[in-house]
């Protein structure tokens, strides 16, 4: 069922200067604004729309795909998006400031990913009673003021996850371990609730370990997986467990180095989640056996287009699922899975 919210702003209002990291925002931490900023006019010499899209962070492929997406968006419907996110995916504080920088700067519409369900719960709704229309983007946020959600369905990408593992444990099961992202990204808590739903009601399955979180980065990761790991080490050396599940790239690469640096890689079943070149080639090597991967490049580009059809009153859905699949070494060379696997990044 499609719906129609938000306000459009005055098309008439006065042409705002585009500058590097937001008008006015000298912050070392975010990154600089990287919109449409050639010129501020479409082909029929109207004001352009000035669209903010502000990602969890900015550094992981994840995110410069949703870009490649956004600009897609951006060119098709010749608006301006200028696209701006903390340098860490755990820099709550930068992250509010940003959307309150985009408030001030009268911004037509904000797309955006929230590091925090609840944090930015707040900056939204002042956006918003301040004239200005949300669509949230990747992770749910808990408030009812935003004008659209366009995001995977990351319960079900976690239930997918753990069917996997499910299967790549056959018959005879063992033992799992679970090392989660970080409390308050609703993403990845959805994708570690929907595995954990499944492997627990598998009678040959035990769940080792469920509590430990990776953090923000590849490295933080890395060293909690180390600890983790390090528990389960038998007096030879091998692994006490049989699987292991990540809900994110970052997670999912931290994990794969210490797998790698202990010689425990390919020989534990491991499933993740997200794509980057380097998660492709554990799984080419074997050291993989099973991601789930999103459509940043379509959540950006969908995200945009219902920003704008928020703003001219157009129908749009409220929901959106952008998607996601499975992918094994069995599928990655079939054209739409590497494709999907290797999205256009900006």
């Amino acid at each position: 069922m499609k719906h129609c919210y938000g306000a459009a702003l005055a098309a008439g209002m006065a042409l705002l200067m585009a500058v590097g990291c937001g008008s006015g925002d000298s912050s070392s931490s975010s990154t600089g604004d990287t919109g449409k900023t050639a010129t501020s006019t479409d082909n029929g010499g109207a004001k352009k729309l000035k669209i903010a899209v502000i990602p969890k962070g900015s550094t992981h492929d994840y995110w410069k795909a949703l870009h490649a997406g956004a600009n897609a968006a951006a060119d098709e419907l010749k608006v301006e998006i200028v696209f701006k996110g903390p340098l860490k995916e755990d820099d709550r504080e930068d992250q509010i400031k940003t959307v309150e920088d985009f408030v001030n700067d009268k911004v037509d519409g904000i797309v955006l990913a929230p590091l925090d369900n609840q944090a930015l719960a707040k900056p939204v709704e002042a956006a918003v009673a301040a004239g200005i229309p949300v669509v949230i983007i990747d992770s749910s946020l808990k408030s009812d003021k935003f004008s659209s959600y366009v995001a995977t369905n990351n319960y079900k990408g976690g239930q997918m996850a753990g069917e996997e593992m499910v299967k790549l444990l056959g018959p005879k099961g063992g033992g799992v371990i679970m090392l989660r992202y970080e409390t308050g990204s609703a993403s990845t808590m959805d994708r570690e609730q929907g595995f954990m739903d499944v492997v627990s009601k598998a009678k040959n399955i035990k769940v080792l370990s469920a509590n430990e979180e990776g953090g923000a980065t590849a490295d933080s990761a890395q060293q909690k997986a180390e600890g983790l790991l390090g528990g389960f080490k038998n007096s030879d050396g091998s692994l006490q467990a049989q699987g292991i599940y990540c809900p994110n790239e970052s997670t999912t690469f931290g994990m794969l180095r210490v797998l790698e640096e202990n010689k425990w890689a390919g020989k534990v079943k491991f499933v993740g989640f997200d794509s980057s070149p380097k998660l492709i080639d554990g799984m080419k090597a074997g050291e993989i056996d099973g991601l789930i991967v999103q459509n940043p490049f379509k959540m950006g580009h969908d995200s945009v287009t219902t920003m704008v059809n928020v703003i001219n009153k157009k129908p749009f859905d409220k929901n959106e699922d952008t998607g996601a699949t499975l992918v094994t070494k069995d599928n990655l060379s079939q054209p739409d899975i590497a494709k999907l696997v290797a999205p256009p990044q900006d």
